[in-house]
């Protein structure tokens, strides 16, 4: 018996290392990030990096945001970059957008809603259009630089905002308030990133709110923000403290 206890002994050093080897790790979730009009995948690298450290497996997409359709985007491209990188295998999908992206994860999302949604954050979304936009189209040489998909970002009656409803998912927005472009400082107004106003930004169902010191684009490169993205995506909500409060808006409930 002895000798018998000895020999399971060794059977089971030999096979639970192999068993413990054999086990596949959990997937992770997945984050697709999609940047904005004009720009590509390496505006999102400072995110994609956190996101990666963070655990989660990133696709970050560059897609011709100047070159196709808005609507050949959102309903052919996009759909077969998701495929592509087999997104459907993870547990949650989740979604960090910028600027034009935020309306594209919209229109896939009402379109082609993916079946396993997880949360969206959406950072200098137009959401209620953006009068930056209706200059810019004004504007020859810009207007050839951003092109076709520019007059849909404004507040016309082109406008993709209007053809696309609440959100009936988990999307937080961060919104911009330091305008480095002077450019269109009057046609904006109220409060705003140097494209996007606050209240533009907010959009109707959203699950939380939350207005960061900084500029459109650079938004995408700080601590802050970056911090921000990871925590709504960890719990559903920002890390709001002090004042930060009074910028959480109704449309949240």
């Amino acid at each position: 018996m002895p000798h018998l206890g000895r020999r399971l002994l060794w059977w089971l050093l030999a096979v639970l290392p192999v068993t413990l080897m054999s086990t596949p790790a959990p997937e992770p979730d997945c984050v697709v990030l999609l940047h904005g009009i004009g720009m590509r995948a390496y505006v999102m690298k400072r995110l994609e990096s956190a996101l990666r450290t963070d655990g989660y497996r990133v696709v970050n997409l560059s897609y011709p945001s100047r070159e196709m359709p808005f609507a050949a985007i959102a309903g052919d491209y996009l759909p077969a970059q998701l495929q592509k990188h087999d997104v459907a295998r993870a547990p949650q999908l989740h979604f960090v957008t910028h600027s034009m992206g935020s309306l594209l994860v919209r229109q896939l999302i009402a379109d082609q809603r993916p079946g396993n949604l997880g949360r969206v954050v959406m950072i200098g979304p137009p959401n209620q259009g953006s009068a930056a936009a209706d200059v810019a189209q004004e504007n020859a040489l810009l207007r050839r630089f951003l092109g076709g998909n520019l007059i849909l970002l404004g507040t016309g009656e082109a406008a993709i905002a209007h053809r696309l409803g609440p959100a009936d998912f988990e999307v937080g927005i961060i919104a911009g308030e330091v305008a480095i472009n002077p450019v269109f400082g009057d046609a904006l107004g109220e409060r705003n990133d140097g494209a996007v106003t606050v209240t533009s930004a907010q959009l109707e169902g959203m699950r939380d709110f939350i207005v960061l010191p900084y500029s459109h684009t650079l938004m995408l490169w700080r601590t802050a923000v970056i911090t921000q993205v990871l925590a709504f995506l960890r719990q559903g909500r920002f890390e709001h403290a002090g004042g930060e409060d009074a910028e959480r808006s109704d449309a949240q409930h």
